[in-house]
């Protein structure tokens, strides 16, 4: 695929936008942003887990009927699930049935708790983590990154599930913590704006 593609408004973008009109608007608005908030955080992380072996069109698409499955992603809310909540979300036709994907983000909710209570918030702890701008750095141009693959493994080790390299690398090109735009993409100064203002959590 190539790593551009011109819009209906001619504007230049990554080229995924090509694969569904839905994406420009995600792409234009979302994608990239540097991100504080937890709840945001943590809900990318989860769906990010949902996709593993799929697309995100089909995520995306989903992503209403996710939040209304898992209490809007409040960690908080979702330690109280239990094997009833469990069976609920694999009847439930809004969102991807697969019994270990929720079992892990349901475990990952218990996790995220622990790990605020250590760090003071997910982003205090996820911004750890941020790729800085490198003129050797080639946008799109891999599926990890150094920091992708050291969060996984600190993840793991704090009992997180379906957190592998890739997944935590997708969540950070879409949460900010990398500005993964294609060089000539339109987004990509917009994104570097933003980063180069955001006060990174403490």
């Amino acid at each position: 695929m190539s790593k551009t593609m011109t819009g209906p408004d001619g504007l230049v973008r990554c080229g995924w936008c090509a694969q569904t009109t839905e994406f420009i608007d995600y792409h234009d608005r979302e994608w990239g942003f540097p991100v504080d908030d937890d709840i945001r955080l943590f809900e990318k992380l989860c769906l990010e887990s949902f996709q593993s072996g799929l697309s995100w069109r089909t995520i995306l698409a989903k992503r209403e009927n996710f939040r209304q499955a898992f209490a809007g992603f409040d960690f908080n809310k979702m330690v109280k699930f239990d094997h009833q909540d469990v069976e609920r979300l694999l009847q439930d036709a809004g969102i991807i049935r697969h019994r270990g994907k929720i079992e892990a983000v349901i475990n990952n909710a218990k996790r995220a708790q622990e790990l605020v209570g250590e760090a003071g918030s997910l982003a205090a702890y996820f911004w750890q983590f941020e790729m800085l701008a490198d003129d050797d750095f080639v946008p799109q141009s891999a599926s990890t990154s150094t920091q992708s693959i050291t969060l996984s493994k600190e993840l793991k080790k704090r009992g997180w599930k379906f957190v592998g390299p890739t997944t935590v690398y997708s969540f950070m090109q879409a949460m900010g913590l990398v500005n993964d735009h294609a060089l000539d993409c339109v987004g990509r100064k917009a994104v570097m704006h933003a980063r180069e203002t955001f006060q990174k959590p403490v």
